[in-house]
């Protein structure tokens, strides 16, 4: 017998691709689906990941002798910007400051920077004028957490307890702090699309606490006066978080780490996430297993792996950000520049399937995603066994083609609105594209 997909009319909740961006400034976010993530800093040098510091038990004396030796002198911010773009990837967010508290510009608020290092160049300033020549938005990541300053509140934290920090010093200090580099960040840089912190959870209950919530947050973090900062100096910069926790007030759109919103696969954080109906979304994950540059990952995903995230992060009407760990000499590896070009291919033939689309009337399901644009549908068959599918369709049905499958395809739809479609040929090894065109 031939095998049926069956799917039941409960998924059914009209276009569930969440809610249109409330600043029609960014719309720009809902059209781009696809972003570079890009983890760099003084903790690639050391080529085992951006948490070195914290997992190696390393004291901070020792670790800030990296400023030393970092010297990125192969970075060509121009080969970045082409890299992302020759993969589809409408922006990129950059780590400003990670954990480490190393700030990768020319700060006035610490000496822990990348302008003193041999390198001594301003990375997010060449960066940005490279974004804004090429046309490509410039985000930055912005640790709120910090491993070596003494204002942090490190005693009440789950992380960096052992870099050697002695003294507990002022938390209003560290808040000042924050709100000094982020004014850098938005006044000397031209335009920036987007702020991504990260690094709340540190000073909350252990990790995947049912009883997680923001007000459990050992510390006040004034995302009030952070966030009004922001918007105040560039209105029309997003704000996303990546808490693992429902959004805040302030927040532009709503940041997943490692799965897909809605999803728990146990590999990523999204257990206390519920999914927002107002926001825009974002996924981000790694194009290996490791954020940051880590000498023996060579665990990287292939191309039908990564067309399948950005797939399938479409069709639940997300943005991929996707993660790059450039080497210490500020080159992007050749594995890495190799997956992206395979990507690039695929979404040069058929973005237009993701690009500007919301996610489709059916959330993602084992067999591929659907995703949509005014009167199109776009069924992406991932993973089909048998010559048929069969789904609900609350619409009515003008015409169905593949956009790219050399074969015939047939259609019958009820009056329920159930639709059979019938393959007579062999489906594309990574994606098979229908095109329903609906009255």
């Amino acid at each position: 017998m031939k095998k049926a997909v069956l799917l039941a009319f409960a998924f059914l909740c009209g276009l569930h691709g969440g809610a249109q961006a409330q600043n029609p400034a960014h719309r720009w976010f809902e059209e781009a689906r696809f972003g570079m993530f890009v983890h760099f800093g003084p903790y690639s040098v050391l080529c085992d990941g951006e948490w070195a510091l914290h997992q190696k038990s390393l004291t901070f004396e020792d670790y800030k002798k990296l400023q030393h030796i970092f010297d990125p002198r192969l970075f060509d911010a121009a080969q970045w910007v082409r890299i992302a773009k020759s993969a589809g990837m409408k922006y990129i967010i950059l780590t400003s400051r990670h954990h480490d508290g190393f700030s990768n510009w020319d700060t006035k608020q610490s000496d822990w920077n990348i302008m003193n290092t041999p390198y001594g160049k301003d990375l997010i300033r060449q960066l940005a004028d490279e974004c804004h020549k090429q046309g490509i938005k410039l985000g930055l990541y912005y640790s709120l957490l910090d491993w070596g300053r003494e204002d942090y509140s490190h005693a009440t934290g789950r992380t960096g307890q052992k870099t050697g920090r002695a003294v507990q010093k002022e938390w209003s200090s560290y808040v000042d702090f924050m709100k000094a580099q982020l004014t850098e960040l938005l006044t000397n840089y031209g335009e920036i699309a987007a702020i991504w912190f990260d690094g709340e959870w540190d000073q909350l209950p252990e990790e995947h606490d049912s009883r997680f919530s923001h007000e459990h947050s050992k510390v006040n973090w004034h995302f009030g006066e952070i966030y009004d900062l922001i918007h105040r100096l560039q209105p029309d910069c997003m704000i996303a978080n990546n808490h693992h926790l429902p959004a805040l007030p302030g927040e532009d759109y709503q940041a997943f780490e490692k799965d897909l919103p809605g999803e728990t696969t146990g590999a990523g954080f999204g257990v206390h996430q519920t999914v927002s109906e107002r926001m825009p979304l974002e996924t981000c994950e790694t194009i290996n297993n490791s954020w940051g540059y880590r000498l023996t990952d060579n665990s990287f995903k292939s191309k039908k792996e990564l067309v399948h995230l950005l797939v399938r992060a479409a069709g639940y009407g997300a943005n991929l950000l996707l993660n790059v760990g450039p080497k210490p000499t500020g080159e992007i590896d050749e594995t890495s520049v190799e997956r992206l070009k395979a990507v690039g291919e695929w979404t040069s033939a058929w973005g237009k399937t993701i690009y500007g689309t919301r996610g489709g009337y059916l959330k993602p399901q084992p067999w591929g995603a659907v995703t949509q644009q005014g009167d199109k549908i776009y069924i992406h068959v991932l993973a089909m066994e048998g010559d048929r599918l069969t789904l609900p369709c609350p619409y009515k049905i003008r015409s169905a083609a593949w956009l790219n499958v050399n074969g015939r395809l047939t259609w019958k739809q009820d009056k329920k609105g159930g639709t059979t479609f019938v393959f007579d040929a062999p489906l594309n090894e990574i994606d098979s594209i229908i095109e329903v065109i609906i009255k």
